[in-house]
């Protein structure tokens, strides 16, 4: 089967291939926007929606796999850090409380989509200021919503997760294989993938 992950993160790249060795990435190109009465923790699965369906235009019979992660604070989308002073904002309400993060996504083939969200609770320390101003003078926040990455320096700024670690750093790869397993095989896809006569 023709796998596509309609994605450019390195980080999703590098997840999906633990569970597939074969696919290729063919990110959407729309615009990030959201309507403004979705609730927030939605917002994630209603991007990962839209960029799996326009990547799946014309691509009826790819699996094409489109995610959205939002890191949500005090009921407050944290995106991706503008700049250093964004960076230091992130950091500071991050410090010290409880965030969640949320990663959205969304199967499409034979013109059939199925989504789901999957959230994970993270815990952080109290960070110091010279921690923050330590960590917002490398590269790591500035292409990871909530301006961390997890599985780098800002790793030791995490007290506790409670949920699936690889969710926090990207994709749900547990849940997300099988997501796809049950909705592969399910009547109404099976019904349609058969060969034509």
């Amino acid at each position: 089967m023709d796998i596509i992950l309609a994605s450019v993160s390195p980080r999703r790249k590098k997840l999906l291939s633990m569970l597939y060795s074969d696919f290729r990435v063919i990110p959407s190109d729309i615009r990030e926007l959201v309507p403004r009465d979705l609730e927030v923790e939605k917002c994630p699965e209603y991007l990962a929606c839209a960029k799996a369906e326009t990547t799946a235009q014309g691509r009826k019979k790819s699996l094409v796999i489109g995610c959205d992660t939002a890191v949500i604070c005090d009921g407050k989308m944290l995106n991706k850090p503008r700049d250093t002073n964004d960076a230091r904002i992130m950091m500071n309400m991050l410090s010290g409380t409880v965030h969640k993060v949320i990663t959205g996504c969304c199967l499409c083939y034979m013109g059939l989509s199925y989504s789901f969200s999957e959230s994970t609770e993270v815990e952080f320390y109290e960070l110091t200021e010279q921690e923050i101003e330590e960590y917002i003078v490398t590269s790591e926040p500035y292409d990871k919503a909530g301006g961390y990455g997890i599985q780098g320096r800002g790793g030791v700024f995490v007290k506790k997760i409670n949920g699936d670690y690889y969710n926090v750093v990207g994709l749900p790869i547990a849940r997300l294989k099988r997501e796809i397993d049950g909705f592969l095989s399910s009547s109404e896809v099976t019904g349609l993938a058969k060969p034509e006569k």
